[in-house]
C-alpha cells in the first residue's frame, strides 16, 4: 500500500479522500528541516502546502518518494530541479485558489483609496479623524492589470464591476481575449502612465524582478496607488519608500513581501502602506478545493500513474516514455527559446513534427512546446495545463506531422504567430540522445543548447564580433561557443548569433550589447 505524508496543516478533507483512495496516510507538521529529511525517503508522497522547505538537501536521499504534492500553485518552497534530479515528480494545483486571491486584491484596492486600516486604528484609539482620512473613489478610475492569466482576469471582471476603466498589460494576452473579458490591451508603459491604480498579478521570473522600481515609479501618474498579491520580488521596497516618502504614490497594499515571512521590513509602520501576511489564498473555500485537489492527484498517480498539473514531467505511459524522453527534451528547448525570443503578444503556436517523430504520439510534445513557450512569463504553467491557459488566452494552436523530414531524419519545429511578426525555430536530435537547434526563422545555424546564452540579430557587417568580445572579456565572461549563420534579406545580409557563454550577464552589460553597432535584437537565455 502506497504511504503518503502531510506534514503541513491541511483541510482534513485531503486525509479522507486519501483513505478513501486506499492510500496509508500519516500527518506530522511543525517538522524541522533535518526531521523531515529524516523520514521523507520512509513515503511515497508527500502533500505539503507553505511551510515545508523541501530544499536540496532534504532530496539528497529521496528513499521511495516518488511525488510532492503542492496545496497550492507557487512551488517557491521545493527545490524542483534537485526534485527532477532524485526521480521525484512535483505537482501543484493551480486554478483552486484563483478567485480568493483575486478577491483579496480588490479588497486591498478598496482599503486603500478609502485607508480603512489607518481610520480604524485611528478609531479604536479615541480619535475623530474625519478630514485626516479623506479617500477617493474607485467609480471611473482606471485601473491597470499587470499580468491578466487566471487571477488577473477575476480581478479586471471585478473592476469593471466597479464601474472602472481597465487597462491591462499581459504579452501572451491576445486582442480578442481581450476584447472577450472587457479590457483594453497595453504595453506596460501606458500602464504606467494611466493608471490611478496598479495591481500585479504576474509571476517573480527573471523579466518582472524589480518591474516596479524607481524608474517605472517615476513614469506613474502622481497619486498612482499601487497593490500587490503576487509576489514580493516584484517590487524594489527600498524604491517604493523613497516614492512614499515624496508623496508620488499615494498608497501601497501588499500582501507580499521580498522575504517572508517578513517579521521587519522597511515599509512596515509607514502611515500610506497597507500590509497582510501572504492572505491572498487564506479562505476556507480555497483551502478545501486545493486539499481536495492535491489528495486527489497524488492517490491518482500513486494508485494509477496518472499524471495531473506536474511541473516537471511530460504525461506520458510507462510505454511511451523510453521512446518520447529525448524528443520531450527538445520540444521543451525549442518551445522555451521561442518563447524567451519573443516580447508581444502571441497569436498562434504551431508545431511540426518531420521525419521520425511525426509516427509517434506527439500529444506531449505539443503540450511540452507549449508549456515552454508561456513558462517565461506565467507561473505554474506546466504540461497538463499549458493547452488550457492557452485556450483562455485566446492562442490557437496547430499541430502537424510530416513523415518527410526534409533532410533530416528527425526535426521539429515550433512556430510563434504575434502581434507584430513571425518566428520559428527548428531542432534536431543528434545521436538520438542530443537536442540541437538547426534553423532560426529561415536562418541555417546548428548549435547546442547551454545554461546561459545570447541570441543576437544583427545587420551583418564587420564589428560585431569583435565588439562583443571586448565587452564580454572585459567583463571576465567566457565564451563557451559562438555559432552564426546569415541570410539575404532585400539585397542585404542578416545574421543572427546564438553565443553560450559560462555566466549570467548583467542588466548594465547587456545594455552595452544591445547598443553594439548593427545589432537589431538582443535576448538573454535561460536553459
Amino acid at each position: 500500500m502506497a504511504k503518503v505524508l502531510i506534514s503541513d496543516k491541511m483541510d482534513p478533507l485531503a486525509e479522507q479522500i486519501f483513505k478513501e483512495q486506499g492510500v496509508e496516510v500519516d500527518i506530522k507538521t511543525n517538522l524541522t528541516p533535518d526531521e523531515l529529511k529524516a523520514i521523507i525517503g520512509n513515503y511515497d508522497g508527500l502533500a505539503i502546502r507553505s511551510s515545508s522547505k523541501v530544499t536540496a538537501e532534504i532530496l539528497k536521499a529521496p528513499g521511495k518518494l516518488k511525488v510532492i504534492g503542492r496545496a497550492g500553485i507557487g512551488v517557491d518552497n521545493v527545490d524542483v530541479p534537485k526534485a527532477t534530479e532524485a526521480g521525484v515528480i512535483v505537482m501543484n494545483t493551480p486554478f483552486g485558489n484563483a478567485i480568493t486571491t483575486a478577491e483579496h486584491a480588490i479588497a486591498m484596492m478598496m482599503a486603500l483609496a478609502r485607508d480603512i486600516p489607518q481610520a480604524s486604528a485611528s478609531t479604536h484609539a479615541g480619535k475623530w479623524e474625519k478630514s485626516k482620512f479623506m479617500g477617493v473613489e474607485l467609480y471611473g478610475k482606471t485601473l491597470g492589470v499587470v499580468g491578466c492569466g487566471n487571477i488577473g482576469s477575476i480581478v479586471a471582471s471585478r473592476g469593471l464591476g466597479l464601474k472602472m476603466k481597465v487597462i491591462a498589460f499581459d504579452p501572451f494576452l491576445t486582442p480578442e481575449r481581450a476584447v472577450e473579458i472587457g479590457v483594453e490591451k497595453v504595453e506596460l508603459e501606458e500602464i504606467f502612465r494611466r493608471s490611478d491604480f496598479i495591481t500585479l498579478h504576474t509571476p517573480l521570473t527573471d523579466k518582472t524582478k524589480g518591474i516596479i522600481d524607481k524608474n517605472s515609479m517615476a513614469k506613474m501618474k502622481k497619486g498612482v496607488r499601487i497593490i500587490n498579491c503576487a509576489r514580493g520580488g516584484l517590487i524594489v521596497e527600498s524604491d517604493l519608500k523613497d516614492a512614499l516618502d515624496s508623496g508620488h504614490v499615494a498608497g501601497a497594499a501588499l500582501d507580499v513581501f521580498e522575504v517572508e515571512p517578513a517579521t521587519a521590513n522597511p515599509l512596515f509602520g509607514h502611515e500610506k502602506v497597507i500590509c497582510t501576511p501572504h492572505l491572498g489564498a487564506s479562505t476556507t473555500e480555497a483551502q478545501v478545493n486545493v486539499a481536495i485537489q492535491v489528495a486527489e492527484q497524488i492517490s491518482d498517480y500513486l494508485n494509477s500513474g496518472a499524471v495531473t498539473n506536474a511541473l516537471n514531467m511530460p504525461s506520458i505511459s510507462a510505454e511511451e516514455a523510453p521512446k518520447l524522453k529525448p524528443y520531450a527534451k527538445l520540444a521543451e528547448a525549442l518551445g522555451s527559446m521561442a518563447g524567451q525570443i519573443t516580447s508581444s503578444g502571441i497569436k498562434s503556436i504551431g508545431i511540426e513534427y518531420l521525419g521520425h517523430v511525426a509516427t509517434l504520439n506527439v500529444k506531449p510534445l505539443t503540450a511540452a512546446v507549449i508549456a515552454a513557450v508561456l513558462q517565461p512569463m506565467m507561473e505554474g504553467v506546466n504540461m497538463v495545463s499549458a493547452p488550457m491557459v492557452a485556450k483562455s488566452r485566446g492562442i490557437e494552436i496547430a499541430e502537424t506531422r510530416n513523415e518527410n523530414g526534409g533532410g533530416l531524419d528527425t526535426a521539429i519545429r515550433v512556430t510563434l504567430k504575434t502581434e507584430k511578426r513571425t518566428r520559428s525555430v527548428t531542432g534536431t536530435l543528434f545521436a538520438g540522445s542530443e537536442a540541437r537547434i538547426v534553423n532560426i526563422e529561415g536562418v541555417p545555424i546548428e548549435a547546442a543548447l547551454t545554461p546561459y546564452m545570447l541570441f543576437i540579430r544583427n545587420e551583418d557587417k564587420p564589428g560585431l564580433i569583435g565588439g562583443l568580445g571586448t565587452l564580454l572579456g572585459d567583463a571576465k565572461i567566457n565564451i563557451a561557443d559562438f555559432r552564426l549563420g546569415r541570410r539575404i534579406v532585400d539585397g542585404g545580409h542578416e545574421a543572427v548569433a546564438l553565443v553560450s557563454i559560462d555566466s549570467e550577464i548583467s542588466k548594465d552589460l547587456f545594455a552595452k550589447i544591445e547598443a553594439l553597432p548593427s545589432v537589431t535584437t538582443a535576448k538573454r537565455l535561460r536553459f
